[in-house]
């Protein structure tokens, strides 16, 4: 996954907050990576409403 690629966030490993829930299904656009636990990378999301998090490689799907 590449900083600029759409994707479409499809679960989420954890319990997160109300507003991270919502994205759930929704698609963004990455902008960057994040170190997670030091052997883990994040990968930042943002989206329409210019709200961006972060989530697993896992969570999301590339969408064309």
């Amino acid at each position: 996954m590449e900083i600029g690629q759409k994707v479409k966030v499809l679960r989420l490993r954890d319990r997160v907050p109300a507003p991270i829930v919502k994205r759930l299904g929704q698609i963004g656009t990455i902008e960057g990576y994040k170190m997670t636990d030091g052997s883990s990378v994040g990968i930042v999301v943002k989206f329409d409403d210019n709200f961006s998090t972060w989530f697993f490689e896992d969570e999301l799907k590339l969408v064309q």
